[in-house]
């Protein structure tokens, strides 16, 4: 392997350490609690290498609540919302850093708040373009804001025995509700 190689290498991996520090302290304390100072005290490196690697806190934040796109969804009703309810499954049995980072902190930054807004209305869209029948927009807000509630209180809050529960479990207790709010 060349130096250059091995030097793109660390560098990648140093970035993926100071995000994965990022994330989790955006995500335990929120963005005005989050020091460059903290995360790089997390990550193992000197401030100066974060504000080297990504310019500023916001640039951080930024590249910190990146997150994958969802699957497009395709088929009945039915289809629509088991695929919703297996990506409920997923994020309820994989801590989904990048969507806390931006859920615990969207009501007291703007720029988060603007960031869920921005990534969650294509999916919002999405959902309500794949549901048939009168008021797809409002039943698929309504499906967004169950999914978006049950990752708060399963991550953030600790309520309502959702931090122990099965995500199985709470999938299938959810199933009818999605069912119907999707026109099954």
């Amino acid at each position: 392997m060349s130096a250059v190689t091995s030097r793109a290498e660390q560098r990648r991996r140093t970035e993926e350490r100071i995000l994965a520090a990022a994330r989790a302290m955006f995500a335990e304390v929120g963005y005005e609690r989050t020091t460059i100072r903290s995360v790089a005290a997390e990550a193992g490196v000197d401030g100066g290498l974060v504000m080297h690697y990504f310019g500023s806190k916001q640039e951080l934040f930024a590249r910190a609540v990146r997150v994958a796109a969802e699957e497009p969804l395709e088929g009945s009703p039915a289809d629509v919302a088991e695929a919703l309810l297996a990506s409920l499954e997923r994020r309820l049995a994989d801590e989904p850093v990048g969507s806390l980072v931006v859920l615990r902190s969207m009501l007291t930054h703007d720029e988060a708040a603007e960031g869920f807004r921005a990534a969650a209305l294509p999916r919002l869209e999405q959902i309500a373009a794949a549901l048939q029948g009168p008021d797809a927009h409002l039943r698929a807000g309504l499906i967004t804001a169950i999914v978006h509630g049950v990752i708060v209180e399963r991550y953030l809050l600790h309520l309502a025995g959702l931090e122990e529960a099965d995500p199985q479990r709470v999938v299938d207790l959810l199933r009818p509700c999605i069912r119907q709010l999707a026109g099954d």
